[in-house]
């Protein structure tokens, strides 16, 4: 299931030296993210590919449980992802508008995915992050209306990502809105945050525990988990790479 035309990356990690004179004869790549590329092996692996961290404490057997390598774009694939999301004067990211209710979004043609609160930004000529309203205790009142007519009418949504919290785990609102996905058949990730704050021992039962879940209890998630920091931009780089593919740009 890796996306099309991307070439296993973990390997390619002990290519650097090549990968990055590649990266720097094409002009490919950004001044910061050949910084990120120069940084020691390890401390990459870890910030492009976290769940390979995960991977190193499992005993070989129970790693077939687990979808590490689905999605395993080189890095030169999430070099050009990364300059899909790089703000500049011909590639501009913008605060399109926000809307409570789906006849007060905007009419646009990119393809979408959203997360949060239902404000719209546009990413360059890309595709549109659609922020949505957070459903936990902080919901608002007409949050139903809001993100189920969204959910079902919205015909140009790619992809939905809910945030799930690493540290502790599924709750029930997010089993509510993985129920809602699947009721609507739409393809949606789900992105563990805040894995920063978790002991490499709790997160590997965090992966193990929410990976079972996915496995026997859905059909439309994605089977690999993307986690993610915030603090630390490990996973970050992986997820933009997953986005600009799913979305058609990495072409």
């Amino acid at each position: 299931m890796a996306a099309p035309g991307l070439r296993l990356g973990a390997e390619r990690l002990f290519e650097m030296p090549a990968v990055l004179e590649r990266l720097s004869r094409s002009n490919s790549t950004s001044q910061a993210f050949a910084e990120v590329l120069r940084l020691p092996k390890q401390q990459l692996r870890k910030l492009l590919y976290p769940l390979q961290e995960v991977e190193r404490f499992l005993a070989p057997d129970g790693r077939q449980d687990l979808h590490l390598r689905i999605f395993d774009p080189s890095p030169e694939d999430i070099a050009r992802a990364d300059n899909v999301f790089m703000a500049t004067e011909r590639n501009r990211i913008d605060y399109v508008s926000s809307a409570v209710r789906i006849d007060h979004a905007p009419d646009l043609p990119r393809p979408e995915g959203h997360t949060k609160k239902m404000n719209f930004f546009k990413v360059g000529k890309h595709f549109t992050v659609v922020d949505m309203p957070g459903y936990g205790y902080k919901a608002p009142e007409d949050f139903v209306d809001m993100v189920e007519t969204y959910l079902k009418e919205r015909r140009n949504l790619k992809r939905t990502f809910l945030l799930v919290d690493s540290v502790v785990g599924i709750q029930k609102t997010d089993n509510i809105a993985i129920e809602m996905c699947e009721e609507f058949a739409l393809p949606y990730v789900i992105v563990l945050t805040k894995i920063d704050k978790c002991s490499k021992g709790h997160l590997l039962k965090q992966v193990l525990q929410i990976q079972k879940f996915v496995n026997r209890k859905t059909q439309g998630c994605f089977p690999q988990l993307f986690p993610v920091s915030a603090v630390t931009f490990s996973g970050i780089h992986l997820l933009r790479c997953f986005i600009a593919s799913v979305t058609g740009n990495l072409d």
